[in-house]
């Protein structure tokens, strides 16, 4: 979905003046997507959910000790300049969730979008989300804050850092060799903006990219990237394989594309359709080791094999040549854009979308492996369609 562009100027500064920080001079402009926004964790009345029309794409982290964290993007009418990223919490295992905690929201018509959240092996909480003016301004970038204060509540975060250009909405991978892996994409289409002055022509440096650290979050270097051919917004997750080859998977037009790197990232095959994984068009998936070794995958099955219901998970135990079980997650027309994390006990944490501009909703789901291969919620940590949040007018 795209923002209107006809929309009157003198209403959109009025509805950013509402909910954003103050803007620079106009000479400033240019530079307003590389400043470094508030982390606001005391939000206001107008981040409540009776002022979002629209919300939806969210991502979910689980503490060593339980604690769930939650985030989403909102505001606006759809995908547009009034877009800000937001943080909730649970301390009771997701039965009952916090207010908003904390509100990332850019200045002007710069947007905060494709939140994503990650606890690395160091127990460190990771808050990234992509930032650039309008819908997609060429180049956006990757910017992220954490806390060594998961557990906590009301933690205390870092200052937010810019990471990289581009946009990152999918968990970091750790290999086996240490390194950190951070899928960050630069689209394949031209800026979508409202003023010729926010558009940045970085096409050359587009790309299905793998960022590495060796030095534990400090520092992030570009490592090699992939084209597939028909990606759309990638959305790309990256696995190793037992034989530590890296599998990309990438969100496409037909459906997913994979490529492959036998170097640790720097080097990527050509991309190709995915030939284990079938998938309606142009929408997100979730895939994941997990503890037993196999991999989860999380995507669309609808009947018609086009629209976004059917949400459901699947295993495999041969890296991903073949799938098994089949549990629905939601059949529902318009649920999206599944996130998930596994607890030591094995339970599995799928977060997703329902209906983002009708009934706004941010649903979690728990099941087990053997509830996945039996195709039903059937266990006792199984829970379908647990809200998180519902944005109401």
């Amino acid at each position: 979905m795209r923002f209107a562009i006809g929309c009157a100027i003198s209403l959109l500064l009025l509805v950013c003046a509402s909910h954003s920080q103050q803007v620079g001079p106009e000479t400033d402009i240019q530079d307003l997507a590389l400043k470094a926004p508030l982390l606001n964790t005391s939000p206001g009345p107008e981040y409540t959910g009776s002022r979002r029309l629209f919300q939806g794409i969210p991502g979910l982290e689980r503490t060593r000790n339980g604690r769930l964290w939650a985030t989403w993007y909102g505001g606006g009418k759809g995908e547009d300049q009034d877009n800000y990223c937001m943080l909730a919490t649970s301390g009771d295992n997701g039965a009952t969730w916090s207010t908003i905690k904390a509100v990332v929201d850019p200045a002007g018509d710069v947007r905060a979008f494709d939140p994503c959240l990650w606890i690395d092996p160091k127990d460190t909480l990771w808050f990234f989300w992509a930032q650039g003016f309008n819908h997609w301004d060429g180049r956006a970038g990757v910017w992220c804050v954490t806390t060594n204060e998961p557990d906590n509540e009301t933690p205390s975060w870092t200052e937010p850092r810019r990471i990289c250009d581009g946009i990152m909405m999918n968990k970091p991978t750790v290999l086996s060799g240490g390194t950190w892996m951070l899928p960050v994409a630069i689209w394949a289409f031209p800026a979508e903006v409202m003023r010729p002055e926010y558009a940045h022509n970085i096409a050359g440096n587009s790309g299905s990219k793998a960022y590495g650290s060796t030095d534990q979050g400090a520092t992030w270097n570009l490592l090699g990237y992939s084209d597939v051919n028909g990606r759309s917004c990638d959305e790309h997750m990256i696995v190793e394989r037992k034989d530590n080859s890296l599998w990309m998977l990438v969100r496409t037009d037909y459906g997913v594309g994979e490529s492959i790197s036998l170097d640790g990232g720097k080097t990527w095959s050509p991309g190709q359709p995915c030939t284990t994984i079938t998938h309606i068009p142009s929408a997100r998936f979730f895939i994941r080791r997990l503890a037993s070794e196999r991999i989860l995958l999380v995507k669309h099955n609808p009947p018609n094999g086009k629209i976004r219901s059917h949400l459901t998970a699947y295993l495999s135990d041969d890296d991903g040549k073949s799938w098994n079980g089949g549990l629905v997650v939601d059949e529902r027309k318009s649920v999206s854009y599944p996130d998930g994390v596994q607890a030591p006990d094995g339970t599995i944490y799928i977060i997703y979308d329902f209906e983002r501009k009708a009934a706004r909703e941010i649903l979690l789901a728990t099941f087990t492996e053997d509830d996945v291969m039996k195709g039903q919620f059937a266990s006792g940590m199984a829970r379908p369609r647990v809200l998180v949040n519902k944005a109401t007018n």
